[in-house]
């Protein structure tokens, strides 16, 4: 045992009327909504990198956090460990996620690499078992090292394609191991500076094979888990491939991998986008590779992704009521992929910001199921498509255009159009968050 969280106890539930700033309001693990119970429909987990690897530092600025495990030895690494699953413990949750190199740190070859990772992932199996926490998945970092700075599968030189295989090997076989619910891609800098050095197509090829190398493997070992791909559209690159998650599917169509890989989508990324983060979710549904969520937020005054914990309940509601109309989460989960600001610097900071974030997908998840079980949305939806069930209409989407412009023309049909109603829907929401 560490004493870093001495002094705070297990984040017990007191209610809405509570005013403890460690305690949960919303969140009961075995509370039924919609006839699962709450843990079960959010799957919430603790990220490795920004809760216990990010030292606070800026572009204008370094490090402002002290922790006892930073440093680049094992012996970091492993009290590193020890204060995670104290944490995990205090908060209740179900899950954590990691990078390779947020466990452990890198050593002089990349043997030496994997055996830290594998040695941290033993201490990992040992707490899993004795705390119940579970792994919503893993990940290599194919970004930080300097050998990635023009990409990992993108890159122009194949012997850096080469290491970032066989590292994202090592990666896969120890999630695999720990019994991981899915594996994550994120392309750190799978994209471009600038097209004066840059082959696309080139480029587009290599990350397409390679990551239907991922899935190759993924199903030899087998895997149960599901392979996942972050969107994002910028940042650090000026453009990243996988932009967003119709740009995404695009790309898996391109490579016959939509019926394997799935997309992981969050909060910040899909404003980057320029898109709302209900509509990323929409979208993905609608596509058929829904698979998991970063949960945080980005702030909109900034031009760039702050990863800020969740704290908008009416966004977060949106969200899972587009995530519980899709059938819900299956392996997937929300992982708060958020970082302190670099002036919380105490440890119960770290605990209060994951309780809020717990506290806030409550909310949104309470939110949600009492809009599916209201049924007006799904009524006006109804109302206002209609006219597509009737015999007529559904015969049409079977016919021609010639055939259509004839009824048109014989018919004299002239439609007028019908209010979208968007102000009373939107009233109708606020009913509920």
């Amino acid at each position: 045992m560490s004493d870093f969280f001495a002094g705070i106890d297990k984040v017990p539930f007191k209610g809405p009327e509570s005013d403890d700033p460690l305690a949960f309001r919303f969140y009961e693990p075995d509370r039924l909504v919609l006839g699962k119970r709450m843990e079960d429909h959010l799957r919430m987990a603790v990220c490795y990198w920004h809760s216990f690897a990010w030292p606070g530092g800026d572009p204008f600025g370094g490090q402002t956090f002290q922790r006892p495990w930073f440093g680049d030895t094992m012996e970091h690494a492993r009290l590193k460990a020890e204060v995670a699953f104290e944490m995990f413990e205090r908060l209740r949750v179900p899950f954590f996620t990691f990078h390779d190199r947020d466990i452990a740190p890198e050593g002089a070859s990349l043997a030496e690499s994997n055996a830290n990772v594998r040695a941290i992932a033993e201490i990992f199996a040992e707490k899993m078992a004795a705390t119940g926490v579970g792994l919503l998945w893993g990940t290599a970092n194919l970004f930080s090292n300097r050998r990635f700075m023009a990409g990992a599968a993108t890159n122009p030189d194949p012997e850096v394609f080469a290491y970032a295989a066989a590292q994202v090997k090592c990666a896969l076989d120890v999630t695999h191991e720990l019994g991981g619910a899915n594996y994550v891609l994120w392309g750190g800098r799978e994209g471009y500076e600038t097209l004066l050095n840059t082959d696309m197509k080139r480029e587009l090829e290599q990350a397409g094979r390679f990551l239907s190398m991922v899935v190759e493997y993924k199903n030899r070992i087998g895997f149960p888990g599901t392979i996942l791909i972050e969107p994002k559209p910028q940042e650090p690159t000026k453009h990243q491939y996988d932009y967003d998650v119709a740009t995404v599917f695009g790309f898996l169509q391109r490579f016959g991998l939509e019926g394997e890989v799935k997309v992981n989508i969050e909060t910040g990324h899909s404003v980057l986008a320029g898109h709302s983060f209900e509509h990323e979710i929409a979208t993905a549904v609608a596509l058929g590779v829904f698979g998991s969520v970063d949960a945080n937020r980005n702030d909109y005054q900034s031009g760039w992704d702050t990863d800020q914990f969740p704290n908008n309940v009416p966004e977060v509601a949106l969200a899972i009521y587009h995530i519980l109309k899709g059938g819900g989460f299956t392996t997937g989960g929300f992982n708060f992929d958020a970082k302190l600001r670099r002036q919380s610097l105490d440890p119960v900071d770290l605990i209060g910001a994951h309780v809020g974030g717990m506290d806030v997908c409550a909310r949104g998840l309470l939110a949600a199921a009492a809009m599916i079980e209201d049924g007006g949305l799904e009524a006006a939806l109804a109302e206002r498509y209609a006219g597509w069930e009737t015999p007529g209409a559904r015969a049409m989407l079977e016919s021609d255009l010639a055939a259509i412009a004839e009824r048109v023309e014989r018919e004299r049909i002239d439609p007028e159009p019908r209010s979208g109603r968007q102000e009373r829907l939107e009233n109708w929401i606020n009913r509920f968050v």
